[in-house]
């Protein structure tokens, strides 16, 4: 199994984007991701659960550096999510992305976001594209 670099675990953990949200690459590996959020007042939607938007955000951000570990760059195609259930203010969820097919240019994910329960709470699936 090849190994990351440093520079690559670098810019996928620099992301502007999940800094802004708060989210944390845990773990990088050839294929596979872990990323967390702490569910904080500012990410609740209208009904005071979770906006799906950071949801998403946070599975997103594990399918990106899942699919851009070995530094080749992979830009998504599609992805699709389920929301299961919602979660309290303070909970920390976990996105966990697998590579499950890759073929010559293009791969496909799974990404599963749980609770501090492991109960999950959304899943996601994405493909990519590497040009």
């Amino acid at each position: 199994m090849p190994e990351i670099s440093d520079e690559q675990r670098e810019r996928i953990e620099s992301d502007p984007f999940c800094e802004t949200l708060g989210v944390e690459l845990v773990a990088l590996g050839p294929g596979v991701a872990t990323t967390e959020l702490t569910i904080t007042d500012d990410l609740l939607n209208f009904h005071g659960t979770p906006h799906g938007g950071a949801v998403y955000s946070l599975a997103d951000a594990a399918f990106a550096a899942a699919s851009n570990a070995e530094g080749d760059t992979a830009l998504a195609l599609e992805t699709n999510m389920s929301y299961l259930d919602a979660v309290e203010v303070g909970e920390t969820l976990t996105a966990d992305a697998e590579r499950l097919h890759e073929s010559r240019a293009t791969a496909s994910y799974d990404v599963t976001i749980t609770d501090e329960a492991y109960e999950r709470i959304a899943i996601f699936r994405g493909r990519v594209y590497m040009p």
